[in-house]
This record gives C-alpha cells, sequence and structure tokens, in this order.
C-alpha cells in the first residue's frame, strides 16, 4: 500500500466535495472543503514530503465559465512538481502532450474512452500509441448499480454499460501503467470504504491500483490495507488533516510505512 495525494480543483480553487453531488449545470458541487491555497501550493508540499503519484483532477468541463481557471490551477501544480504527479479530467490523444510536456507523470482518461456506455478501444489504442502505455492511468469510477458496480463518465454523472469486475481489469491492463478507482456513492461523505470494491482490486492485484473514496480514520485504512492485500494504494481526501479533516498527513505517512504509533 502506498498514500497517493491528490489535488481536486473545481470552478478554479482546490477543493473536496462529495463526488455523487456533481453537476456540470451552474457548475454546483456539494464542498466539504475550499482551501485558501492554491494547487501549486499542494504540489510543493508532496515533492517536498517526496510523495508521488498522486494525482491532479479538473473537475470542470471545457466550456464551463471556470475551466481556464480550473485549468490554469492544474498546469500551475504540475510545474510545481514535474515528474510527481498525475493529472485527468478532459483528456483526450490531442490534449494529453500537452499535460505530459507541462510535467504530469501520466495523463489519467475515464470519459473519452468510455464513450456511448462502452468501451471505445480504437480511442484507447491509438492514446497508447500517442503518448505510451506507461503514460497512461486509466479511471474505473465507479458507481453501483444493483447488485454490481459499474464504471461512471462525465465527472462521474452518467453509467456506462461496463461492469467493474476482473474481466474488465484484464483487458484494459495491457493498454495503461495505472488504474484509478473513486468509490463515487462514498466519495467525501465520511462513511466508511467501499468494501466489495476494495476487496475486489485487492483480489485481482496484478498492476498498481489507486482506491479513492469513504477512507475517513485509521479503521478504515486498517480495513482498506487488508481487503486490498495490502497491493491497493489509497487517496484521502476530507478526512486528511490538509483538507480540515482530522487524519494527520504524517500519521497516514506512517501507517502506510508501516510504522506503529498512537493515532
Amino acid at each position: 500500500m502506498e498514500f497517493r495525494p491528490c489535488i481536486d480543483i473545481h470552478n478554479g480553487k482546490v477543493k473536496q466535495i462529495v463526488g455523487g453531488s456533481l453537476r456540470d449545470a451552474s457548475d454546483m458541487a456539494e464542498e466539504n472543503f475550499v482551501s485558501v491555497q492554491d494547487a501549486a501550493y499542494y504540489a510543493d508540499f508532496y515533492k517536498k514530503n517526496k510523495i508521488r503519484g498522486g494525482h491532479i483532477i479538473l473537475l470542470n468541463p471545457e466550456g464551463s465559465g471556470y475551466y481556464e481557471a480550473t485549468r490554469a490551477q492544474a498546469l500551475s501544480a504540475l510545474r510545481a512538481y514535474p515528474g510527481g504527479l498525475q493529472v485527468g479530467g478532459g483528456i483526450r490523444t490531442d490534449n494529453a502532450m500537452e499535460y505530459l510536456d507541462a510535467g504530469a507523470s501520466h495523463v489519467i482518461v475515464t470519459s473519452y474512452v468510455f464513450q456511448g456506455g462502452k468501451i471505445r478501444y480504437d480511442r484507447l489504442k491509438e492514446l497508447a500509441a500517442r503518448i505510451g502505455k506507461d503514460k497512461l492511468v486509466l479511471d474505473l469510477s465507479c458507481r453501483k448499480k444493483g447488485d454490481a458496480y459499474y464504471i461512471v463518465t462525465d465527472r462521474w454523472q452518467n453509467y456506462t454499460e461496463v461492469e467493474l469486475k476482473d474481466s474488465t481489469l484484464d483487458g484494459l491492463a495491457s493498454y495503461c501503467d495505472e488504474f484509478l478507482v473513486h468509490a463515487v456513492d462514498v466519495e467525501g461523505r465520511a462513511g466508511g470504504i467501499e468494501c466489495p470494491v476494495a476487496a475486489m482490486l485487492g483480489a485481482w492485484g496484478k498492476m498498481p491500483v489507486t482506491y479513492a473514496g469513504g477512507v475517513h480514520d485509521f479503521h478504515d485504512l486498517e480495513l482498506l490495507k487488508t481487503l486490498g492485500k495490502g497491493r491497493v494504494n489509497v487517496t484521502i481526501g476530507s478526512a486528511l488533516d490538509l483538507f480540515g479533516g482530522s487524519m494527520g498527513f504524517s500519521d497516514v505517512l506512517d501507517f502506510v510505512a508501516g510504522v506503529r504509533r498512537d493515532r
């Protein structure tokens, strides 16, 4: 298990939001935390602490009145920590290199590849060939429908027909370097992790995967480590003290490093 930090940017500000509340209409989202610091501040903080592999997510779509401000924040963070952070949100074949050239270690893609409810393997193959699979992270963020979890797109607003399961991971793994999975129904709600998702990712365990959603205390972190068999990396948002929560950043680093201490 590794700790992977995050910088979520919405309406030109670093925020923590309730994932399922995000709406493109009027650029609305239920907010848990709005930072007075900019994205570059957090990127520099992660750089100083030598934490790599975190992700920047642009939460406004192109066409939003806030998109350029959000994009500018993302680019400033990449410049502050070149090679240390991944970036996602509106990434396509025609703009992926722009973010890589700006300093991203990887680009994170969902909606461009999962379109019309299905996997567009033509786009996936073209993108992987353009930038190299070692620079591509596929975001398989999911929501529950019935007894299964389905990948969602367009800032988590639309369901695809693609179920998050072993065969899906197997089919996509040869085109990318890592997976990122937000459990959207618990994202930002401080109500605990999505245990079936964590267990499935841990049981699969064939390449790096980062889980995000619902971690709000060290019991959740311990549960994720157990269910994920120590193979699933973790992002913590609203619960982290950097974003107004109660989980100490240094305590989290100690936990994933296996350091025992009172919390």
